[in-house]
């Protein structure tokens, strides 16, 4: 199973994307939170033994890999705790186009192409 723990549900994926998914097995999302930016090292630990705990529980009845992007403190911390429980992370790889629109606009489109395991 892969839990996908970012903020692009699996729904929203390429087609490529879901194919490469697809050795894992079934892919769940698992919404990533809201992180304050004046949230401290505390209330980080918080959220990550929250999350932790939700990712046990599915690892309990299956072998699991969890995709995980987003804010880098709490996906950090996750990872180190996930990987010392033995459930491997990866994250997406892509190639970025970037397109200036001027006035401190961007348009940014991400094509997929693998997924990298974190080590």
């Amino acid at each position: 199973m892969l839990i996908n723990l970012s903020n692009h549900p699996y729904s929203l994926w390429s087609d490529k994307q879901k194919e490469a998914a697809s050795l894992y097995g079934e892919c769940i999302d698992l919404p990533f939170p809201q992180i304050d930016a004046m949230a401290d090292e505390a209330n980080i630990k918080e959220i990550v033994d929250q999350y932790f705990t939700k990712i046990q529980a599915q690892a309990a009845n299956n072998p699991v890999t969890v995709h995980l992007m987003g804010e880098m403190t709490f996906s950090f911390s996750l990872i180190e705790k996930l990987q010392q429980s033995d459930i491997p992370c990866i994250a997406a790889t892509s190639a970025r186009q970037v397109k200036d629109l001027g006035g401190g606009r961007k348009e940014i489109i991400f094509n997929f192409k693998r997924f990298r395991k974190y080590f």
